[in-house]
């Protein structure tokens, strides 16, 4: 594998990245240095197959990976054009087999990319060096591997692995979990309240049964919160397993990799559409503008065209994106927005209204430095939007495998949409007992958000979690439309389920 690469560009190339990069500039764009390397397809491949890191920990799902790139060139189905790391500097990968004008499309996407990835809000937690953070995560996990084998490692890995999504995406932003070393600390007691009343009046008013039935209460509550464990449901289930799982030394080090490297790759996932349609509106912008000779229309044209291809039935974030962000910088531009705008009447007021107020680019600024996915296409997907773009919800028929629509409702789409996306598509998952029946057992609950567990998967998961924890898990999740508990009690056994009913003992019930 090729180590951290230097900028190696032709003098063609280096004429034309700095122009961009000096353009990009001259639009507000503000990004980290950008290291430029040119790679053939198959270390292209390689370092695709690694996360867009030349050096990671050592595991065969990076072969895996690359066989997957391997083929799918070779069959012609698809080639990666660039990739761009999220690291000051930023180091982006150009494929050799592109033509000067691919070249120059792709490097005024990746300055759009290396902008987002600067200023956005939900990028500014993350390790700015993860590329030397990765060399040392490969390198503290290759001693352990000498230390204790092979087979041993990967094993563990792939048990983390396939929990790695459960953490808590908001909580570098948000202090949520329990200081180390407070463990069933319960808040201070509370009192019974008492009504207001004279001295000779209280006997009556306050009965003093009644305040001791009361003061019983709340002690009760209070032991069972010191008893709890943990005091609140927990989302970052990783972080949960670093402090309390049985874990040996090094089994800890290599799931506290995981979880960095989840945290890491997060905002990737929570942005999809918004840092796509970002680098896609630059890309455009610079290339029709100021970088497109006429014989390369074309040839542009079709690359383009290929970004932004809506399939029927399918998905591109880079073209809801692309397409959202200039909505929004021509209603900002005439100023289509607000409840003033909202209250106008008659056919086509709203559409030709234009207070020529031209906020649209300092608008489009603002929305790509605080906002995520959820957040983007909650408020600036509009019907007018949902309809000129003819979308639609839509579904497969199972026997002959046609997309059918199934509605072009507005709210439905809208709702569809943030369904898809909410914690980038990955069930809420909390633990809620981590001393279930008073067993050290782990049960987990799934809070509900319109999407069901996909029942092989958690099964997957549970397996897993159930050899980090070491003893049976439980996990409470909505099922068939049904709310109900899969336990894994052996390491190889077959998954058990059974209904919630009011009979179940807590906590079934805590995350409904």
């Amino acid at each position: 594998m090729p180590g951290t690469p230097h900028t190696h560009l032709s003098p063609e190339l280096a004429d034309h990245m700095k122009a961009i990069k000096a353009r990009a500039g001259e639009y507000g764009l503000d990004f980290f240095e950008v290291v430029f390397e040119v790679l053939p397809f198959d270390v292209m491949n390689q370092i695709a197959a690694y996360g867009g890191f030349p050096v990671r920990y050592p595991h065969w799902r990076w072969g895996m990976e690359y066989e997957r790139l391997k083929k799918r060139d070779a069959y012609g189905l698809g080639r990666i054009y660039e990739m761009v790391i999220n690291n000051d500097p930023c180091y982006a990968y150009l494929q050799e087999s592109n033509s000067v004008t691919d070249q120059k499309l792709v490097m005024a996407h990746v300055y759009g990319h290396a902008d987002f990835f600067k200023n956005n809000l939900w990028f500014s937690r993350t390790d700015r060096k993860m590329m030397d953070q990765m060399a040392n995560h490969a390198t503290r996990v290759r001693r352990h591997v000498e230390r204790h084998g092979v087979e041993a490692v990967e094993r563990f890995i792939d048990a983390c692995l396939c929990v790695e999504h459960l953490i808590d995406p908001h909580s570098p932003f948000v202090r949520r979990d329990e200081a180390p070393g407070r463990k069933g600390e319960a808040p201070e007691e509370e009192q019974p309240e008492k009504l207001p009343a004279k001295d000779y009046m209280d006997p009556f008013i306050n009965p003093r049964g009644a305040v001791e039935r009361e003061r019983a209460q709340l002690k009760e509550k209070a032991r069972e919160a010191r008893s709890k464990f943990p005091r609140r449901p927990t989302r970052d289930v990783l972080q949960f397993l670093l402090r309390h799982a049985p874990m040996e030394d090094w089994q800890q080090d290599i799931l506290g990799i995981i979880r960095d490297e989840a945290y890491y790759f997060a905002p990737q996932g929570m942005t999809k559409i918004m840092n796509e349609g970002w680098a896609t509106y630059w890309h455009s912008k610079l290339m029709t503008r100021h970088f497109l000779d006429a014989r390369e229309i074309v040839d542009y044209a079709e690359q383009h065209s290929g970004v932004v291809h809506m399939p029927p039935g399918g998905f591109n974030p880079y073209k809801i994106g692309v397409e959202l962000f200039k909505d929004i910088e021509r209603r900002w531009d005439r100023g289509q927005h607000g409840p003033a705008w909202e209250r106008l009447e008659g056919i086509g007021a709203r559409d030709r209204f234009d207070d020529k107020s031209t906020k649209g680019r300092e608008k489009i600024f603002h929305v790509r430095k605080v906002y995520n996915d959820i957040s983007f296409i909650d408020e600036f997907l509009t019907p007018e939007f949902v309809d000129r773009h003819r979308m639609y919800v839509y579904k497969r028929d199972p026997q002959t495998g046609e997309v059918r629509v199934v509605t072009r409702d507005f709210e439905r789409i809208k709702r569809a949409m943030l369904h898809q996306l909410t914690n980038m598509g990955q069930p809420f998952i909390y633990v809620v007992d981590a001393n279930y029946r008073n067993r050290g057992e782990l049960y987990l609950a799934h809070r509900f958000t319109g999407a069901e567990v996909d029942l092989e998967r958690a099964n997957a998961v549970l397996h897993n979690l159930r050899a980090l924890w070491g003893r049976p898990v439980h996990l409470q999740a909505r099922i068939n439309d049904e709310m109900q508990v899969i336990v894994v009690e052996d390491p190889d056994g077959k998954p058990k389920r059974y209904k919630v009913t009011d009979e179940t003992p807590e906590p079934a019930h805590a995350m409904e």
